[in-house]
């Protein structure tokens, strides 16, 4: 099926790995030409470039940190400049730091929070000027099905993946009207470079979790961020898009 992405300008944040870097290269399979961002890993980074590259689209790799608010503009006229415009953000770069709220340090709720929801304004905030006045683009935030029911040991997580929520709900109001859709997609557990990392016990809590029985792929996850960013969902603005598998459920 043609998602009449072709030509499309993307920037992903967070593109270097896990569920950004499935999303960077679907985009480009679809025919976006697409800049990402990535914070460290620069052979990582180098590779995802080449993907989009193998895909026949331009890529772009930019080192940032998305919590850096003055360094989002220069990374978004980067962006603009090499592209020659901008027609869909995802924003997606994002970190945990567990632990029991009572044993929790303020670096370790200032760092997500910075990371998981200023990351998300920063960046929001530069493509609503961007599409406003272009009266059209596609804005996908990836946020967490822990953000909707909380989890254990995740409250600096949980409370900055609800406020992504909240922010892409609020921002759906205001951009409506100027022909932009913003919408968030919440995973459950997927299989990526950080979960393997997880215990065994804690992976096989998560699959018994599931009405399907099993963890999603990065790509299972990059498949309907492609979908909303299409104009197949010109109609779809305001919502989570759960891809968990009924693990919420």
């Amino acid at each position: 099926m043609d998602l009449g992405l072709a030509d499309k300008r993307a920037l992903v944040t967070g593109g270097s790995r896990g569920i950004g870097a499935a999303v960077t290269v679907e985009l480009a399979r679809l025919g976006c030409d697409v800049a990402f961002t990535y914070r460290s890993r620069a052979a990582e980074a180098k590779a995802v470039a080449g993907r989009v590259e193998e895909a026949g689209r331009r890529a772009l790799a930019l080192q940032a940190d998305v919590a850096d608010f003055a360094q989002t503009d220069t990374t978004v006229a980067a962006v603009l400049e090499s592209l020659g415009g901008l027609d869909i953000l995802v924003c997606n770069a994002g970190i945990t730091w567990d632990g029991v709220l009572w044993k929790m340090s303020e670096k370790q709720w200032d760092t997500v929070i910075d990371t998981n929801l200023k990351g998300y304004f920063n960046y929001n905030r530069a493509a609503a000027g961007i599409f406003k006045e272009q009266r059209s683009g596609k804005i996908v935030n990836i946020s967490s099905i822990n953000g909707l029911r909380g989890k254990f040991a995740q409250c600096n997580y949980s409370a900055s993946k609800a406020g992504n929520i909240a922010l892409t709900k609020a921002l759906a109001k205001e951009l409506g009207k100027f022909n932009v859709n913003v919408n968030a997609v919440a995973p459950g557990m997927v299989m990526t470079e950080m979960a393997e990392t997880i215990p065994p016990e804690f992976l096989n809590a998560a699959v018994k979790e599931t009405a399907l029985g099993r963890i999603a792929t990065t790509e299972d996850v990059a498949h309907v961020v492609a979908f909303l960013c299409s104009d197949l969902a010109r109609h779809v603005t305001g919502v989570v898009v759960k891809v968990d598998g009924g693990q919420y459920i």
